[in-house]
């Protein structure tokens, strides 16, 4: 019985250390990006790291294909490195901050989101995109990129080329703005706060608005993130209707157990240790010394996690996704951009 438990140990172990051993390619070239593009923003502090690090890892992708070992790492530090960022994020804030920044942002977060679905559906029946190709487009631009692609994909089915089409297209737009808020937001001379919220409500993924946002301003970082998780929660309730709205009559017991099952499973569950530690800080449970560690390693973090997306980059998904698809896209991105400024100028919050 003991040989027995302590092959079992061995093998689990093993498997721990295949799993580790499987990540550090990638890791490391994400990290040794994220080093490079903190010592060029010492020198560009204008452009920031974040920015810097995903045009350098944009540019590694389209000089040289990476290498598969890179795979798993690139995709571990592109996804979790970023949650984890945005959780140590949260020792900087309260309970009181994340509250009145999410009822400030609310008209314009709830605005954004009803426009950016209903021109989904328009602008795609106008440039003839179909049905789930048409969905994912505006279900990723309108909340989180391509997280909720994922967790829509998951109710609707939806063709695999669909979903690589419309990750693509939601992609391009990405590292777009990235580049291109901060440089928006200078020249229209935004506030902190009113570009955290422009970024917050109108940028796509949670890499790219904390990219944008800690590009512009330091004190946009933390307004942007939680416009952006609260925009983030929005996969809940939108993956019930579209589960309610595909669900069949014959199969309604099974479609009901998929349902909830869809949204246990793409509930962005690092919200919630967010949300842990803004409390923890809240009660005075955080040491000063902890702050300032946290956000030095966020920051770095979060620029390992540009430089895994910038690597993520694949030319070809992007020249496959057509044209049509990247003109809804596009035009998705200019009716959710614009209607955020005009929302912010129309409920007094845009500075």
């Amino acid at each position: 019985m003991t040989l027995k438990v302590a092959a079992r140990n061995h093998e689990v172990a093993r498997r721990r250390a295949s799993r580790v051993t499987r990540v550090v390619p990638g890791v490391a070239v994400a990290s040794a990006i994220a080093v490079v593009a903190t010592a060029l923003a010492r020198q560009w502090p204008v452009v920031g790291a974040p920015v810097i690090a995903v045009i350098l890892g944009v540019v590694v992708a389209l000089r040289r294909a990476p290498a598969s070992s890179w795979a798993p790492g690139v995709q571990l530090a592109s996804k979790r490195f970023l949650q984890w960022s945005v959780i140590l994020f949260g020792a900087q804030l309260s309970l009181r901050d994340v509250a009145t920044i999410g009822l400030r942002s609310a008209p314009v977060l709830l605005g954004t989101l009803v426009l950016a679905l209903g021109a989904a559906w328009w602008l795609g029946r106008a440039l003839n995109v179909q049905g789930d190709l048409r969905t994912l487009i505006g279900v990723g631009t309108a909340i989180c990129g391509a997280s909720a692609i994922a967790a829509t994909d998951a109710v609707l089915g939806a063709d695999e080329r669909d979903v690589s089409v419309a990750v693509a297209t939601i992609f391009t737009f990405n590292v777009t703005a990235v580049v291109l808020y901060p440089l928006l937001g200078h020249w229209s001379h935004l506030s902190p706060r009113s570009f955290g919220l422009w970024a917050g409500t109108s940028i796509n993924d949670v890499s790219s608005v904390v990219a944008a946002a800690s590009s512009y301003a330091h004190a946009s970082s933390s307004y942007a993130i939680v416009v952006k998780l609260t925009r983030t929660l929005a996969i809940v309730p939108i993956t019930l209707t579209l589960a309610a709205w595909r669900r069949q009559s014959v199969a309604a017991s099974s479609s009901g157990a998929t349902s909830a099952t869809t949204s246990r499973s793409s509930f962005p569950w690092f919200v919630l240790w967010f949300l842990v530690v803004v409390g923890a800080n809240s009660l005075a449970l955080v040491p000063t010394w902890w702050v300032h560690a946290a956000e030095h390693v966020g920051q770095f973090l979060l620029v390992a996690a540009l430089a895994g997306v910038g690597l993520s980059t694949r030319p070809r998904a992007i020249r496959d996704a057509g044209l049509r698809p990247l003109v809804l896209g596009a035009s998705l991105w200019v009716v959710v951009s614009g209607s955020s400024l005009a929302l912010q100028a129309l409920t007094g919050t845009l500075h």
